[in-house]
């Protein structure tokens, strides 16, 4: 099953109400932000984080899914909402592991196409394997482990936990 548990339950909401206040300090000057949260972990990360944005701030925080291939990360990305609606907003991209960093850059890319006032990335787990240039400006935990090594976020009734296996 899991070997190692790298993030309790309670590191994690520790970590999840963290981000939300860095997020909300970095867009004081913002009307709204995008919450976009990679399907399936990653999402159920941020409507954690957006929760509690909505609870400590008042930005209208908006809700959004992305829809990545993971195995084919060229297809088309979908999200949940029409672009119109974050054109010159606050984009928060959130998943729940940073590990290559592909599914991540072609979420990024995806939301440049249109004009954005920024576009950042939050993650519960960073692991330090990149193979694309992008970086968490957000994140739980950073671990440096080996490349056999396995990292995994379990979701359970809005809690989770990071294992290494």
């Amino acid at each position: 099953m899991y070997n190692d548990c790298i993030l309790t339950s309670e590191q994690a909401e520790l970590s999840i109400r963290r981000i939300a206040y860095q997020i909300y300090e970095d867009n004081t000057k913002e009307d709204k932000v995008i919450i976009a949260g990679v399907v399936a972990n990653g999402n159920q990360v941020a409507e954690s984080i957006a929760k509690i944005l909505r609870s400590i701030s008042d930005l209208e925080v908006i809700d959004c899914q992305i829809h990545v291939d993971k195995k084919n990360p060229h297809a088309e990305i979908q999200t949940s909402i029409d672009q119109s609606v974050y054109k010159n907003c606050s984009v928060i991209i959130v998943d729940d592991v940073l590990n290559t960093g592909s599914t991540l850059i072609y979420a990024v890319r995806h939301f440049l196409e249109v004009p954005l006032t920024q576009c950042k990335v939050a993650v519960l787990i960073n692991r330090n394997h990149k193979k694309f240039p992008i970086k968490a400006d957000y994140k739980g935990i950073s671990l440096s482990t080996s490349l056999h090594e396995h990292v995994e976020v379990v979701c359970k009734k809005n809690t989770f936990e990071g294992y290494l296996t």
